[in-house]
């Protein structure tokens, strides 16, 4: 702060008996010298450190904070995934065939894997969304559209409800798997 006094006290020397402009610039100067200062302050108060951002991948999020949802459900979906399901780094050929003939007879009608079709591509959703959430729209649809914030920004984007298909949990899953293996091989 004392930076601040010898600049107003050069100032002051210099505006005397001198031009409008410097007797603005003697206002504005340690206005702006002190929002400066400010602005420093707050920006490295506001500045995290990386162990705080490690910390925080951990920790689920509420991403929609005036929701009824658990964080679960805000994350992985209304359905019955309710917690986190273990999948393999491998990718199992059989259920990725299982899966490629029921995406080809319940899904392919209205998604396609690399444009919109009725309802949203599918071919990135293994980036955008965790398998529990893709398994539970899968198998409850209609909840998700109605009660969940994502499912209704779809809802106001394709104007369509996803009907329900009547798949079991294991369906889903290898439904799930082929979307992966699709993934892996672009």
């Amino acid at each position: 702060m004392g930076w601040i006094v010898v600049m107003n006290t050069r100032l002051n020397h210099m505006t005397k008996n001198s031009d409008p402009i410097m007797k603005k610039t003697k206002t504005f100067l340690p206005l702006l010298l002190s929002f400066f200062v400010l602005a420093m302050f707050t920006f490295q108060a506001c500045g995290g450190s990386e162990d705080e951002s490690a910390i925080s991948e951990d920790i689920e999020m509420e991403l929609y904070p005036d929701s009824d949802l658990t964080p679960f459900q805000q994350v992985h979906g209304i359905g019955p995934i309710t917690e986190r399901i273990e999948i393999s780094d491998d990718i199992d050929q059989e259920m990725v065939m299982r899966g490629r003939v029921i995406y080809e007879q319940k899904c392919e009608m209205c998604h396609q894997l690399d444009n919109r079709r009725i309802g949203p591509s599918l071919g990135d959703i293994v980036d955008r969304r965790s398998p529990e959430f893709v398994m539970n729209f899968i198998l409850n649809p209609g909840e998700m559209v109605r009660n969940h914030p994502v499912g209704q920004d779809l809802l106001a984007e394709h104007f369509t409800e996803m009907q329900y298909q009547n798949l079991s949990i294991e369906e889903a899953r290898a439904i799930y798997e082929f979307l992966r293996d699709y993934h892996a091989g672009e």
